[in-house]
């Protein structure tokens, strides 16, 4: 069975860092891309940053663009997030997902597969 664990998740202060990875475990060649979605408490479901399934292309969402960044290792089928220049409304539940489509995509309804979340906490 296809699962997706996302590692990473803490404290930090704002305007530091963190980096959150996802692994596809139990999978075969699937050739999609994967995105990360964060909730933060009391909002809709946020996308934040997405990746093709070669890691050439890239989308990153505005809340967070320029701090942001998302890479992808296809030998071992992981995917980073790493998030700079924090801030304390990045504080959210952030969500590994995997796409039906190998583009990148904003849509949560490309995206048939997430993990469990790791939460990210930032103070002031």
């Amino acid at each position: 069975q296809v699962q997706l664990v996302e590692s990473g998740g803490g404290s930090a202060q704002a305007g530091g860092s963190l980096k959150l990875s996802c692994v596809a475990s139990g999978r075969t060649d699937r050739r999609y891309a994967m995105a990360w979605f964060r909730q933060r408490s009391g909002k809709e479901r946020e996308f934040v940053a997405a990746i093709g399934w070669s890691g050439a292309s890239t989308r990153i969402g505005d809340s967070v663009k320029g701090r942001f960044t998302i890479s992808r290792v296809t030998a071992t089928k992981t995917i980073t997030l790493h998030m700079d220049f924090l801030e304390p409304e990045d504080t959210a539940v952030y969500y590994c997902e995997e796409a039906v489509r190998g583009s990148p995509s904003e849509e949560s309804e490309d995206y048939d597969l997430w993990g469990q979340g790791t939460h990210v906490a930032v103070s002031s």
